[in-house]
């Protein structure tokens, strides 16, 4: 019985080297050249083309602000994941620029994408205070912690 087990074990990682070298000779390597690829989002359906990202580089969907994990390095187009990427938090950079926080649905892997000049503006917002929303304490409180504190 574990003979069988090993057997399987073994064509099966053979089948995931040959895929791999097949996806290593075919992926497009975004790491220092454009993307110009234009790809429907598998969220909401829009075509998203790189025109009006206002960089060379288009990685989510400018309405729903969706991605597909395809990458573990920056264009490198090496993840075999392919899970939704779904937009939960942003952040500032130190040089002032807003980037979204993308968690995989299947792996739970996060990434930072910069945002683009054809965002959502106000998907963006609501994500950016979505915790001031949802705060994890009753507001109520707010006001009487920082009076003890005196």
């Amino acid at each position: 019985m574990g003979n069988k087990k090993d057997s399987t074990r073994e064509k099966n990682q053979r089948k995931f080297n040959e895929e791999l070298a097949f996806m290593d000779r075919n992926r497009p390597d975004y790491r220092n050249t454009a993307c110009e690829e234009r790809f429907t989002c598998k969220v909401c359906g829009a075509l998203v083309s790189p025109e009006d990202a206002g960089s060379l580089h288009r990685n989510h969907c400018p309405k729903c602000l969706s991605s597909v994990h395809v990458d573990i390095e920056p264009g490198d187009r090496l993840s075999v994941c392919r899970g939704t990427m779904d937009p939960i938090s942003v952040w500032v950079r130190k040089n002032g620029e807003w980037a979204i926080i993308h968690r995989c649905r299947i792996c739970g892997e996060l990434i930072s994408n910069r945002i683009a000049a054809d965002d959502n503006p106000a998907l963006l917002m609501s994500i950016a205070v979505k915790p001031l929303a949802m705060p994890p304490f009753p507001l109520g409180l707010l006001g009487q912690e920082t009076m003890k504190g005196r």
